[in-house]
């Protein structure tokens, strides 16, 4: 509605003028209720329910499953202890999620909570969530803009609008221009008519992508790929097993017991949380390199991202003015031209440019002089004018657009040509010109010289976009700054200096989520992007994203927020808002890059134990899956209770969490879920096993002739034994006994769950008890068998 009203506003704000009484009280009531109020509303969703649907998929059913076929057979410590392991992996989920609608109040609340608007011919401070398409609004000096408008009526307005567009400069308004909704006014004071409130506003739309924003992280999906993976293999399994059984015409409940060991031997109980705790703990360390993780999975994503989208106003630069090298005319040196220009400024007012001159002047020379008159800046003039008394007499000094001083002045046409020439060059690199002049002794204009001014980089940015390079990882420069500007930034840091303008490259669209080819071939291969608006960001990361890159955002601002959620991984930078820290994956708290480079090193040594736990979980229970099945249907035999299977989840997995603070080595390049070639090499490990089962099986059963009793006793510490044993294996590509080491504390819960083990055993705790020669027949094959996995291992890899 309010874009159709648009092309008759000018006319709507005179007839409103006009009227003394402005929009009447029931007419903006009417307008309210068609427009709806300002306040944006939130999609409330459980955060259990969506961690059930969209994190466990299917493993959750299986553990459900198995503990349900317990209660009905009645064993009441297999039910307890599944019904714990349960309890635990979903409370550790749990307490790990942050949600958008966390970034949606936090940009409700960088929103005008009170607004001056006329009403019935008066003018009256009302909540801005009231405010109607059609309101006559005043904006003066220090306001937050609560709804999008044109300015009608006024001399001018300098609105800062960085934390929407990324300007790193406040921008000059003037009648007929558009205000943004969530700008802040700087200076000035105007009248306005109100065009869009609430999500139809610049602001708001910004508000709806954070809400849209969002893709299920690869974590997710590999974690749902094995759970598939593992249902497939467990369901066929249990029909064959159930077909022999009624073939055989077995009881029920004895076919109900059968399946219930092979479920509970095909769930990797554990997975979930070991692989929660792992992250975990890689939080912990992140944040002691002061960076906050507020979303577990990010980590994991990290240590893929291969293209880092950095956002350059307060990110790659300091987000503070510096003054440049200056051309000089009549200016007797730079210190002379300083103190002119500080005598053409405000210290009173919070310009930005006027209190950078002033803090650089010298503070002992300026004293010597009086500022008689100042008249402010103002798009008209487009300059500033000060009446001065000093030793030397009175003077006038002015300081502004630099075509105007330099027209105003009354200099040669040459040294004009010289100083137009200069203006110019400053364009190119991206530098902000002014331009100082001052009347002589016969009253003349004369240019003293031209200030450049500019945001310079971090201190350290070079360096770490150097090291992120270094680490496989393309960074982009996206900035809301114009292409000569970002343009000048990128080649001092290094970075590539093809940039495009955003707003020419989605000209041609305005579907973000489904980018023509052509368009997101373009983003692909350009080194940044400039004149960048939020939808673009999003745009951007989308593009991305759909060309198969692992992405991460850096940005500080509300115009940040929709691609911080949007982006594998979302970067909020030191002083961040609070609507891109809500969105963000990742929270640094050091200003600067410089942690990125650190915490890209840790996720990948988080990521390599994730790895390495999930090859060694996975071919751990194809091995009980098999064994189990194979022993069921070809030998007529359970070689192991159910207890025994629940005791081999708490004895492999729960000491297995330790891995968490394992030692490894941080990959050189991104890393990623090569989940077909895991689960291939997992499915070859698992099945080598599954024979070294068998192979001891028969040798103790017909060569030693074990009870069948000792037998399942034997079997169980065989499992044991041998899949830690395998965990080494697993822990890295090296062979088993190369570097890194394994970590204290994952060596001693090893060796404390293994005695553990013997013990059990031997004293027949649980289980039928075994003699001492029967542990060690076990220990001596499953050591030897470690030579021919490694073996394996290598040659899947």
């Amino acid at each position: 509605m309010a874009e159709q009203e648009k092309p008759n506003l000018a006319d709507e704000f005179k007839r409103l003028e006009s009227s003394p009484e402005g929009l009447s009280g029931s007419t903006a009531s009417n307008r309210l209720k068609q427009y709806g109020p300002n306040a944006l509303e939130e999609k409330k969703t459980s955060k259990l329910v969506e961690l059930l649907l969209t994190f466990w998929g299917p493993i959750p059913w299986l553990i459900e499953i198995a503990a349900i076929l317990s209660a009905i057979i009645e064993h009441w410590a297999d039910f307890a202890i599944i019904l714990f392991m349960l309890v635990l992996n979903s409370g550790i989920e749990f307490v790990q999620s942050s949600k958008a609608a966390d970034a949606l109040a936090a940009l409700k609340s960088s929103m005008a909570l009170k607004a001056r608007v006329k009403r019935d011919g008066k003018w009256t401070d009302i909540p801005a969530e009231e405010i109607v398409p059609g309101d006559i609004i005043n904006l003066e000096n220090g306001d937050i803009i609560p709804a999008d408008c044109i300015l009608e009526r006024g001399p001018y307005l300098a609105v800062d609008q960085a934390a929407l567009t990324g300007e790193s400069l406040p921008v000059d308004k003037q009648i007929g221009d558009v205000a943004y909704s969530g700008s802040i006014i700087k200076q000035g004071t105007m009248q306005a008519l109100v065009t869009a409130t609430g999500g139809n506003t610049f602001f708001g739309n910004t508000a709806k992508l954070v809400q849209s924003a969002g893709n299920i992280s690869h974590f997710q999906k590999s974690v749902l790929g094995i759970g598939k993976f593992l249902i497939l293999g467990t369901a066929l399994f249990a029909a064959l097993i159930i077909i022999k059984q009624l073939y055989l015409q077995q009881s029920i409940l004895g076919i109900i017991e059968l399946v219930l060991v092979l479920v509970i031997a095909s769930i990797p109980v554990a997975m979930p949380a070991v692989l929660s705790v792992t992250m975990a703990l890689g939080a912990l360390t992140l944040s002691k390199k002061k960076a906050i993780v507020s979303h577990l999975q990010a980590i994991e994503e990290l240590a893929g991202v291969n293209v880092l989208c950095s956002d350059k106003t307060g990110t790659l630069t300091k987000n503070e003015l510096t003054l440049g090298e200056p051309v000089l005319f009549d200016a007797k040196s730079e210190k002379e031209l300083v103190v002119m220009a500080a005598l053409a400024s405000s210290s009173i007012e919070k310009d930005v440019i006027d209190q950078l001159i002033v803090s650089k002047a010298e503070r002992g020379v300026l004293e010597l002089y009086k500022q008689n008159t100042f008249t402010p800046f103002d798009p008209v003039s487009k300059r500033t004018e000060a009446g001065i008394s000093g030793p030397s007499g009175a003077f006038k000094v002015i300081k502004g657009a630099p075509q105007v001083v330099i027209d105003l002045s009354t200099n040669t046409p040459e040294e004009k040509a010289v100083a137009s020439k200069a203006v110019h060059e400053f364009a190119v690199k991206g530098l902000r010109a002014l331009g100082i002049a001052k009347t002589n002794e016969n009253h003349e204009l004369r240019l003293l010289g031209i200030l450049s001014l500019f945001d310079p980089p971090r201190d350290d940015s070079k360096a770490v976009i150097e090291e992120t390079q270094n680490a496989g990882i393309a960074v982009k420069m996206v900035t809301g700054d114009d292409v000569a500007i970002g343009r000048e930034i990128a080649g001092q840091l290094g970075l590539g200096t093809s940039l495009k303008s955003a707003s020419q490259v989605f000209s041609k669209t305005k579907d973000m989520d489904n980018l023509p080819a052509n368009i997101r071939e373009e983003i692909v291969n350009a080194d940044g992007f400039a004149r960048v608006f939020p939808e673009h960001k999003y745009g951007i990361v989308k593009a991305l994203q759909q060309s198969g890159d692992y992405v991460a955002m850096t940005g500080d601002g509300v115009n940040d927020a929709p691609a911080l959620k949007q982006a594998d991984v979302g970067i909020a930078v030191s002083g961040a808002t609070d609507a891109a820290r809500s969105a963000a994956d990742l929270i640094l708290t050091l200003p600067g890059l410089s942690v990125i480079t650190d915490a890209v090193i840790e996720a990948r040594k988080i990521f390599a134990r994730m790895i390495s736990y999930v090859d060694y979980r996975v071919a751990m229970t194809i091995n009980l899956m098999v064994f189990v099945s194979a022993s069921v249907l070809l030998l007529e035999e359970v070689p192991l209770t159910a207890i025994m299977i629940v005791m081999l989840a708490l004895l492999d997995d729960i000491p297995i969490i330790t891995i968490a603070y394992d030692n490894t080595e941080a990959a050189p390049a991104p890393m990623e879920w090569q989940l077909g070639n895991m689960l291939r090499t997992a499915t070859v490990l698992g099945l080598i096993s599954v024979v070294e089962n068998f192979a001891l099986m028969m040798a103790v059963r017909h060569w030693l002739d074990v009870p069948a009793a000792e037998l399942q006793s034997v079997m169980f510490l065989q499992l044991v034994v041998a899949g830690h044993l395998l965990l080494f294996v697993c822990r890295h590509d090296h062979w088993f006994w190369q570097a890194p080491r394994p970590s204290a504390k994952l060596l001693m819960a090893i060796i404390t769950t293994q005695l553990l083990a013997v013990v059990i055993c031997r004293s027949g705790f649980l289980v039928p008890a075994i003699s001492w020669d029967l542990i060690g027949i076990v220990w001596a094959q499953a050591i030897l068998w470690m030579f021919v996995l490694n073996v394996a291992r290598k040659l899947c890899r």
